[in-house]
């Protein structure tokens, strides 16, 4: 440990992105990219943007994109918080509306990020299994809690919660911060939005990472009672006037108005995962549920690690956690029908 750390560093564990690696012929399937490139409409409003103007700030507040994300949804700006992907919206919720004296709550099994978020910010947090079958059950969340967080689908499970059941869990706890993290709800899964006229306690975060294919631009969103965006917005402008630059707000406002390319791009990742899921199961392979673009699976007679790694020697990557409960599944990205024929191809081989 350095001596010039301060005291909260050396208790971070930080967060571990999903692995970049750079192999030749490499078929992609460990951090559920998009297979398909983003709207031709955003490239055209990026050169459009790349010019004179890039040595002025940029609008402190992405009015454009607010009003962009607000008409998709049919809510007004002041109901939209923007940031830097929904990694950084993500770490505003945390600090700003889950921060308090009871335990957040999430899954056991989730997103990697919530505890990392609760070590930086010293947010108390309690995980709540999921099922045998890893469903997330409303009822076991009707217990006191500083706030609640999951994702739905849920990562890096894939199954996905009906909003009778989010309605569920919002009714029973009235007095907390829902927060809906719908990174892939693109996929299969319904947005939770609708909900929040009814729910002022509702704060449900996006991505145009997955859906839009825009990983590489870094932009995400809130959607809420006004008065959970105005915590967000206090956050932010403590912290950094500026999150999205001129190009992100340009790209992200052409993929919230590219319906068409969005619908396209997004019925062929759920094709292509029914047809994968049909596969791995001629193969032997168990798969959850998904209304993500990845699966989560698992092989009964063969160990996910050994998999992982006879998959990695044929310049396949995909993810696999070693935690508890999930150590024998793979987290396999829906990749092009090509590169999901290269999967199953490989695995077939390396299970005869």
């Amino acid at each position: 440990m350095s001596r010039f750390w301060s005291a909260v560093v050396g208790k971070l564990t930080p967060y571990v992105p999903g692995e970049q690696p750079k192999l030749p012929n490499l078929v992609k399937l460990n951090t559920n990219e998009n297979p398909y490139g983003p709207s031709p409409k955003v490239l055209e409003a990026l050169r459009a943007e790349t010019g004179d103007t890039l040595r002025l700030y940029p609008d402190p507040n992405a009015d454009r994109l607010k009003e962009a994300v607000a008409g998709y949804f049919g809510v007004t700006p002041k109901q939209v918080f923007v940031g830097n992907g929904s990694d950084e919206v993500l770490a505003h919720v945390f600090l700003g509306l889950l921060k308090h004296e009871k335990p957040v709550l999430f899954p056991d099994i989730t997103y990697s990020f919530y505890p990392v978020y609760c070590g930086l910010y010293d947010v108390a947090f309690e995980t709540v299994p999921l099922t045998e079958t890893f469903e997330i059950r409303p009822a076991d969340y009707a217990r006191p809690n500083g706030g609640i967080i999951f994702p739905n689908p849920n990562a890096p499970t894939g199954r996905a919660l009906a909003l009778g059941d989010i309605e569920q869990i919002l009714a029973a706890n009235p007095d907390s911060v829902v927060v809906v993290d719908e990174a892939y709800v693109d996929f299969g899964a319904e947005t939770a939005v609708p909900l929040i006229d009814r729910h002022p306690n509702l704060l449900v975060v996006q991505t145009l990472s997955k859906s839009r294919s825009l990983a590489g631009l870094r932009v995400g969103f809130a959607v809420g009672h006004e008065d959970l965006i105005e915590a967000l917005e206090r956050v932010k402008n403590s912290f950094n006037s500026y999150p999205l630059d001129r190009l992100a707000i340009a790209g992200a406002v052409a993929a919230m108005e590219d319906r068409a390319h969005y619908e396209q791009t997004r019925q062929a990742v759920i094709k292509s995962r029914e047809a994968l899921v049909k596969e791995l199961a001629a193969l032997g392979f168990e798969v959850l549920p998904s209304a993500a673009n990845f699966i989560f699976t698992r092989h009964p007679q063969r160990d996910a690690g050994e998999l992982a790694a006879a998959l990695r020697s044929r310049s396949i990557i995909v993810r696999h956690f070693r935690l508890p409960r999930i150590e024998q599944f793979l987290r396999i990205t829906v990749g092009t029908d090509m590169q999901c024929k290269t999967l199953t191809a490989a695995l077939r081989d390396i299970l005869s």
